[in-house]
Order: structure tokens, then C-alpha cells, then sequence
């Protein structure tokens, strides 16, 4: 088959969907390996595939404890499957090609648009070094102040203070929330050098990289200016970053009131006042696709569960390591809700217009979520009828927002629920548009339109 023939089949959107799958059967191979339990035993081929599925698609659900079931191998494997998820199978194909050969090749910008990754001003090489001078700048700087208080604190040796920083810094920042302990971090809930920077790094890595390349520029733009009397761009900030940042305020606020509201005579009960605002706070941040639990969700409120399954659907920031819808695509329906009931034509946000086509965009994802939460949620009614309404709804939605909170019902459920929530987790890591472009193999274009004919709605 020739070149042309090729890419005609196998698009960046095919590519990407294809490549988490082969990340997600590599990790298995080894997880499922001998060396990388910690008995030397096996691991079941369905406990190393949700592993390697949850771990890939930075979701954090499992179904064997991670500190206590993986040898430091297997644990090394997990640590790599997050940090290759987080990066991105294309941008991690463009960035060895660029090591490689020197050079960017330019389907390299369509693949890394792929994955949701706009191209930033200077190319393609700039995105994908912008991307990993990021990412390991914040998991550097959390790294040390785990493993500082770790090593301090906690009594840990130097060796593995540092290792338990690295591990929980990286999975912190690719809102993966693997943690080394069966409760989570629900040994650390008092502690705020612990649940602050981790909170700070969810909150950082859900913000998306074109929001956070865009505020690091602004913010040496103005250090040049404060040094050098350079002058400073006058330009506003981008509407995407706009609306992520006034959206992620919003979100972690009223998360944390609601949950503080909730739960104060609830799960947070017995701990001192400090305590709980502080695990209201961390609570209100990780249902943004973070997966780290400070408190124990089977004894929520089950109408705290139904607001973190809002929240977790919602997700976070685009073209990032967060799942879920996207908190552009909950504002933009927003904005068209609002405008059509104001009986507006355009879809406004900031003053600035939507285009009708990312209108479209945004029901698509948003229609395409729902569709797969409904199914995912019959799948595990009917395959596992033993668990209540209130669990089976948390698992679906903490699967496909790729958020890793439980009840603590995951490893109990039957190997097709457990499949079902694998395909979840997936769809919601390469998100539903991208699966809809790389099943689209070919478009087909049509030389003719149908008559126009209002159907009544409402």
C-alpha cells in the first residue's frame, strides 16, 4: 500500500486511537509478567489490563492496590503508562522523531493537533518542548516538596521519600491519582503539605497546555518588563484560557462550599475545623478528573455523590492531561443555552463569538458523553444488580471522566462490568470526537442538499 492509500486510512485520528490501544496491550504484556507483582506470582490477564487501561488513560481506578500488589518494576511500568498518557501517544511519537532526525516532520502538526494539542506560535517543535519543559518543571517542583515532607515527617528513608515524591508528583500533574497506599491519601488527610501540592498540581495539569503555555508567555512578557522596561503585550488573554480559568474558579469554589455544606456532619465529621476545609477544599478539587481521595466515598452523601458526578462529567481543561467533557464544551452549551433563550442568533462568550460549528462541536461531545455514561451504567446494572444506583452511577462516570474516585466497589465488579468500564476509560481518555473522526475512515462528500424543513422542538 502506498503513502497516499496509507494516510488515507490511517489518519492522526486513527493513529492516536490506535496507539493508546497499543500502549494500553503493552502495558498488560508487562504487568501481567512475574516480575512485576510483588509475590512473583502471575497477575490475571483482566486485573493487568484494567491496570494498564486506568494507568494509561490517567484515570486511577484499580483493581489491585498499587503500594502493596506491584513490585517496584511493576510500579515503574505504571509510573511510565501515566506519564506516556499524560504526554500523549503523538507527541511522544513527534518528540522522538524530532530527537531522532533533528527535525519535525510536517504531518507531525496534524497529529499533534490530534490529540487536542493546538500548535503554538513557532511550530510544532515548540509545542512538543513547551509541552515537556512543563510537564516536568511541575512534576519537579511537587516531587520535592513530597518528598521532603515524606522524608521528614513521615520517617521515610532519603531513597524512598524521593521515590514516593516522584511517583505521587507525576500521577499528581497527569491527574492520574494512583497513589502507594489501599486508602489513597487518606493517611495524609491532615496534613496540608501533602494535599496542598497535590491539589496544586491537579488543579495546574488540568488547566491544559495551551492555558498554560499561554500564562507562562504572559508572565515573561511582564518579568522582561519589570527588569528590562520592555514593553508589555496589551492583547487579552485567549477566550479558551478566559473561560478555563473563570470556569475552573467557579468549579473548585462551589465544589468545595457544597461539599463543606454537605458533608460537615458527614464524612468530614470528628476532624477539627481546619481539617475539614481543608478536605472540603481537596475533595472539591479532585473530582476534576484527579482520582486522589483524602476521604472515604462510600460514606458520602448521596447527594454529594450526585454533585461530584456533575463535577467529574464536567471535567477539566482542554487539550490537557483532565478528562471529562471539557470546561469549554460546558461553557459554549452554556452560552447557547442562554442565547437561544434570549433570542439571540450568535452564541457569545466574553465578547467574543462561537462559531456555530463549535456549537456543533460542543453537543457532539456532550451528547456522545451522556450516550456512553447511559451505556456503561445498563451494562453494570444488569451485570452486576448487587450494587446500588448511587455506585454503579459514580464508578460509570469516575471511568469515562477518567477521574479514578470509587465507592470502593471496583475490584468487586464482575469481569464484563470491569470491560465495560476498560472501553470507558479509553473513550473518555481520547475523547469522543477523536474516536468518531478515527472510526470515519473516509468522508465521502456530497454533491447535493435536501430541502429545508422545520421540525417543532419542545
Amino acid at each position: 500500500m502506498n503513502d497516499t492509500a496509507s494516510s488515507r486510512w490511517f489518519g492522526p485520528a486513527q493513529l492516536t486511537a490506535l496507539g493508546f490501544i497499543a500502549l494500553i496491550l503493552t502495558g498488560t504484556a508487562l504487568l501481567s509478567m512475574p516480575f512485576a507483582s510483588a509475590d512473583g506470582a502471575p497477575t490475571a490477564l483482566m486485573s493487568a489490563l484494567f491496570t494498564a487501561t486506568s494507568a494509561t488513560t490517567l484515570t486511577g481506578l484499580v483493581t489491585e492496590d498499587t503500594g502493596s500488589h506491584w513490585s517496584l518494576a511493576g510500579q515503574l511500568i505504571v509510573l511510565a503508562l501515566i506519564q506516556a498518557g499524560g504526554l500523549g501517544i503523538m507527541s511522544i511519537t513527534s518528540l522522538t522523531g524530532m530527537l531522532l532526525t533533528g527535525r519535525v516532520k510536517l504531518r507531525s502538526r496534524y497529529a499533534t493537533a490530534a490529540e487536542g494539542r493546538p500548535i503554538l506560535e513557532g511550530g510544532v517543535r515548540r509545542t512538543l518542548v513547551a509541552t515537556l519543559l512543563l510537564t516536568f518543571f511541575f512534576e519537579g517542583v511537587v516531587a520535592v516538596i513530597l518528598g521532603i515532607r515524606f522524608g521528614t515527617v513521615y520517617g521515610m528513608a532519603p531513597g524512598r521519600a524521593a521515590y514516593e515524591g516522584v511517583f505521587h508528583a507525576i500521577s499528581g500533574f497527569n491527574n492520574a491519582g494512583f497513589g502507594l497506599r489501599p486508602d489513597s491519601l487518606v493517611s495524609y488527610n491532615t496534613d496540608g503539605w501533602i494535599l496542598i501540592p497535590l491539589a496544586g498540581a491537579l488543579m495546574i495539569g488540568g488547566l491544559g497546555y495551551p492555558v498554560l503555555s499561554e500564562l507562562v508567555r504572559r508572565g515573561r512578557e511582564r518579568a522582561r518588563g519589570l527588569v528590562h522596561g520592555a514593553p508589555v503585550s496589551s492583547r487579552r488573554l485567549s477566550i479558551t484560557t478566559r473561560m478555563t480559568l473563570k470556569a475552573t474558579t467557579f468549579l473548585v469554589v462551589s465544589a468545595t462550599l457544597i461539599i463543606a455544606l454537605l458533608e460537615w456532619r458527614g464524612f468530614l465529621a470528628g476532624m477539627t475545623t481546619s481539617a475539614k476545609c481543608l478536605n472540603a477544599f481537596f475533595s472539591g478539587v479532585t473530582p476534576r478528573t484527579a482520582g486522589f481521595n483524602s476521604v472515604d466515598y462510600a460514606e458520602a452523601h448521596p447527594i454529594t455523590l450526585m454533585v461530584t458526578d456533575i463535577y467529574m462529567f464536567i471535567g477539566g481543561g482542554s487539550a490537557g492531561t483532565a478528562g471529562g467533557i471539557k470546561i469549554t464544551t460546558a461553557t459554549v452549551l452554556l452560552a447557547a443555552m442562554l442565547a437561544e433563550f434570549k433570542g439571540r442568533d450568535a452564541t457569545t462568550v466574553g465578547h467574543r463569538t462561537v462559531p456555530k460549528s463549535v456549537v456543533r462541536q460542543a453537543m457532539t461531545v456532550a451528547a456522545a458523553g451522556l450516550v456512553a455514561v447511559t451505556a456503561g451504567v445498563a451494562t453494570l446494572r444488569i451485570c452486576d444488580p448487587q450494587f446500588t444506583a448511587d455506585q454503579v452511577n459514580f464508578e460509570v462516570i469516575s471511568a469515562f471522566a477518567t477521574t479514578g474516585l470509587s465507592t470502593g466497589i471496583t475490584a468487586d465488579l464482575s469481569a464484563p462490568s470491569q470491560l465495560a468500564l476498560c472501553l470507558l476509560m479509553y473513550l473518555g481518555r481520547i475523547g469522543p470526537f477523536t474516536l468518531v473522526a478515527a472510526l470515519a475512515l473516509r468522508t465521502v462528500s456530497r454533491r447535493f442538499d435536501y430541502p429545508t424543513e422545520r421540525p417543532f422542538i419542545g
